[in-house]
């Protein structure tokens, strides 16, 4: 009887530890289709990682495991695409949201980089005009004023006559 016991517990632990396995490896089963792919490619995972909800990568995360499943509910319903990022808006906020949206304030976001980019190349064009007018405006010759040059060879010529 006791070496049933073992056995049928061996096959139970086995058969829990390949669960798990399977659930690690396979989050919440989510994204079966890819609609709801690429949704999950417009939303941030909530637990703080800062990732796609499709690539949060901590092992056991629930909350990521929670999302997708939420999210595979509103697709399997057929929803549209702009009311299922609503409604993660609305439970979550603008944070959820991979890109901020293209409207009002939000549009900096977007065009602060080309503006930065544009302002960075028009100083480093100003600096370098400015480099080389100032090695054009530079003396080619000695900085030494002519008289004085003039005595100093002077000397260095009576030095080595005698």
């Amino acid at each position: 009887m006791k070496a049933t016991t073992r056995f049928l517990a061996a096959a139970l632990v086995s058969v829990l530890a390949l669960a798990m396995i399977d659930v690690a490896w396979h989050p919440a089963y989510a994204q079966q289709t890819e609609r709801a792919k690429t949704l999950g490619k417009k939303l941030m995972c909530m637990c703080g990682c800062s990732q796609i909800l499709t690539a949060c990568n901590h092992v056991g995360c629930s909350t990521s495991t929670a999302m997708l499943k939420k999210l595979d509910l509103v697709v399997a319903r057929n929803e549209p695409d702009d009311l299922t990022l609503q409604s993660f808006v609305q439970e979550y906020g603008l944070s959820v949201l991979a890109e901020p949206p293209a409207k009002g304030f939000n549009r900096v976001a977007w065009f602060i980089p080309i503006v930065a980019f544009a302002l960075g190349l028009g100083i480093v064009l100003v600096v370098i005009s400015h480099w080389r007018r100032r090695v054009a405006l530079a003396p080619a010759g000695p900085s030494i004023p002519p008289e004085m040059l003039e005595r100093v060879r002077r000397q260095a010529d009576q030095e080595t006559e005698d």
